[in-house]
């Protein structure tokens, strides 16, 4: 009988390195085969930003231009994210962010179509969880903010819902981490929102909240 693929075990764990910082943890991430989610992916998108950072911003999953560059946030919800940190006072430099999920999870109706995002499960998420638990670790944030309900899925489980506790503190042992949190939407939901400006606003408002936690 065939040995079973890697990814058929849904985990990441057997990937991890055993020593080293976020740059051998990023080089690990490279090669992460713990889900199917690798095969259609052009490349693993890792966290980044301040190392030392006193917050921590998590989101679903890359998108389409994160997928194509191998950064997280550089499409238009990663442009409309660093001006809402701005504006509520949190600069984006400091901050280090992430996502639940390492690889763009998509449909496409034909080749050289557009690729549509499409969330990813409870058990991709599942299998992403050492990589996120293992920045955490080594980032030691003092505070997370969640972007979005997949984020907050991720972290909290699956009763998580981002409009009962979007913009309060919440305290959590997460990954066996005692945590400080603050729930807010996610950068894209704004802007798909009908009325893009008072869902901007909101999460100004949400990140306001996250700059005073900080302070």
């Amino acid at each position: 009988m065939p040995d079973q693929a890697p990814e058929a075990a849904y985990t990441a764990e057997p990937f991890l390195p055993d020593r080293g910082g976020l740059p051998a943890l990023r080089q690990a991430a490279s090669g992460c085969r713990g889900c199917p989610l690798h095969r259609d992916a052009t490349q693993t998108v890792f966290g980044a930003g301040d190392p030392h950072a006193r917050v921590m911003l998590v989101g679903e999953q890359p998108g389409d231009q994160e997928d194509r560059q191998g950064k997280p946030f550089v499409g238009p919800a990663g442009k409309l994210l660093d001006r809402a940190l701005a504006e509520a006072g949190v600069d984006p430099a400091e901050a280090y962010v992430t996502n639940a999920v390492k690889h763009f999870k998509f449909t496409q109706a034909e080749p050289r179509k557009r690729r549509i995002h499409k969330a990813p499960s409870l058990r991709e998420m599942t299998a992403c969880g050492p990589w996120l638990a293992r920045e955490l670790e080594l980032v030691e944030p003092e505070l997370i903010v969640v972007l979005g309900a997949t984020a907050g899925k991720a972290l909290l489980g699956s009763s998580f819902r981002v409009t009962q506790v979007r913009g309060t503190v919440l305290e959590e042992e997460i990954h066996g981490r005692p945590e400080r949190l603050v729930p807010t939407v996610h950068p894209s939901a704004v802007l798909r929102a009908e009325d893009r400006e008072a869902a901007y606003r909101g999460l100004v408002a949400d990140l306001e909240m996250a700059a005073r936690a900080l302070s």
